[in-house]
């Protein structure tokens, strides 16, 4: 178990902030969350999932910076180091098994947005109907030639920048794209305000409508308050453990939270009063943004060039999350090593390309292909969503809680910041009693154990 050098931790405090929040923003954030509003009351939803992201989300996050950064490990040693002759670096493992299962589908996804990239770029997208782009969205991913390719070309993109290291990789890259991501959403989201009966959009986004606020849509909510952060995987205790100690981890903490919520509000502002604008519904599910949104910009002066601007930064978002589910596993095989991380990079970026190809067949030639009524892709994503992702948030939650003392967690907290006792005090009963009972409750809610409730 090595120490980090120097040079192998963030350039500057903004650069982790930025690579951390590239990290938790996601497509969760801009794809899945804006069609889950839709289809869950919109501005009620949103205030439950804002209150789960802070009292729950919050907490746990500050959690996985704690073993990171005082560790100054990797995810599985940073466990060893904490609890040795234990078992509790499973966790680490379920991270890394999480990771590596997530981007083999999640490329998938990217690979979608670069075809449609392409064919904005070069005017293909423009004139047809919703029906039409409905049709397209289903011949282009079930193009095994073009899925593949086009997956392939985003872990290429993803692997070129996470071989180049913390700072020269990462970071450099974070600090280009999250800002011009901000810049391209606050770009939409005044062209889509500015857009006749946009306000109905802004009702439905925060005039909350508990009526429509159902058992599920809270406990998906409370689901999303944790995995929108990219908690339970151990991909932030890999990004903290490059932290020095001048950086305060609660400010952190709150930044990457407050600009995931900001993240997730621009989406509904650039989507919402669009949708409403045109007559549509707001409930499209998975194809919101690649069969409705792309009629909305047809209707608008210059869209064609709104909704390349939209796909770039989609294409921004996923890249970001990417380059974190890539480096936990880079991190625990190179160990610190300059020469072997480029190795271990490519080696480890082929192998999620060649685990993902079924999931990027799944929507074509084996698309008959199920288990349980659900294709590979789906099975990928229900186990990572539904059972690695709460298992790993429930064992961090105990572990910071149980296996680390109270005095070194306050020592890890106070370090590069001015915390309170009771700050600490409320911390700590968040994490060590409310985020277990919520994550058990979630965990439960998506093997099935409380459909009763809905």
């Amino acid at each position: 178990m090595s120490q980090l050098s120097q040079k192998e931790q963030w350039a500057s405090k903004i650069g982790f902030i930025l690579a951390a929040a590239g990290s938790a923003i996601g497509l969760g954030a801009i794809w899945k969350f804006p069609y889950v509003a839709g289809t869950s009351g919109g501005g009620a939803f949103f205030l439950v999932f804002l209150i789960f992201t802070l009292l729950l989300g919050y907490p746990l996050l500050i959690g996985e910076f704690v073993i990171g950064r005082h560790t100054q490990s990797d995810a599985i040693s940073a466990y060893k180091k904490l609890a040795p002759h234990t078992l509790w670096h499973v966790t680490g493992w379920i991270g890394m098994i999480a990771c590596f299962i997530l981007l083999s589908f999640y490329s998938v996804v990217g690979g979608w947005i670069i075809l449609y990239l392409f064919r904005a770029v070069s005017g293909e997208l423009g004139g047809l109907s919703q029906v039409q782009y409905g049709e397209l969205f289903g011949q282009l991913i079930s193009d095994p030639f073009q899925t593949l390719l086009a997956q392939f070309i985003f872990i290429l993109l993803t692997i070129i920048v996470v071989a180049k290291g913390i700072q020269q990789g990462i970071e450099k890259a974070s600090k280009l794209m999250m800002p011009a991501l901000f810049l391209l959403f606050l770009l939409l989201v005044f062209r889509s305000m500015t857009l006749d009966g946009a306000i109905e959009g802004l009702k439905f986004l925060f005039v909350p409508d508990f009526s429509k606020l159902t058992s599920e849509a809270v406990l998906y909510a409370l689901g999303q308050a944790f995995f929108t952060l990219s908690l339970g995987v151990s991909v932030m205790v890999t990004y903290s453990s490059y932290l020095n100690k001048e950086q305060s981890l609660p400010k952190s903490a709150i930044s990457i939270v407050v600009m995931n919520a900001f993240v997730v509000v621009l989406a509904g502002l650039a989507i919402f009063p669009a949708i409403f604008s045109f007559g549509m519904e707001p409930n499209a599910g998975p194809t919101l943004v690649f069969a409705v949104l792309p009629v909305v910009f047809n209707h608008i002066p210059f869209g064609s060039l709104f909704f390349i601007a939209f796909l770039i930064l989609f294409l921004f978002a996923a890249l970001t999350s990417a380059f974190s589910m890539i480096e936990i596993i880079v991190a625990s095989v190179a160990k610190n090593d300059a020469k072997k991380r480029q190795s271990a990079t490519w080696l480890i970026g082929i192998l999620i390309f060649i685990v993902g190809i079924p999931s990027c067949l799944s929507f074509g030639v084996l698309a008959d292909f199920q288990v349980f009524n659900r294709t590979i892709f789906d099975i990928a994503d229900f186990t990572v969503s539904n059972v690695l992702m709460p298992l790993g948030a429930l064992l961090i939650s105990l572990f910071v809680s149980l296996k680390i003392a109270k005095d070194t967690l306050f020592d890890e907290l106070r370090q590069g910041s001015t915390i309170s006792k009771l700050f600490f005090d409320i911390w700590f009963f968040l994490i060590r009693y409310v985020a277990p009972i919520a994550i058990l409750i979630v965990f439960l809610d998506v093997l099935g154990f409380l459909d009763f409730l809905k």
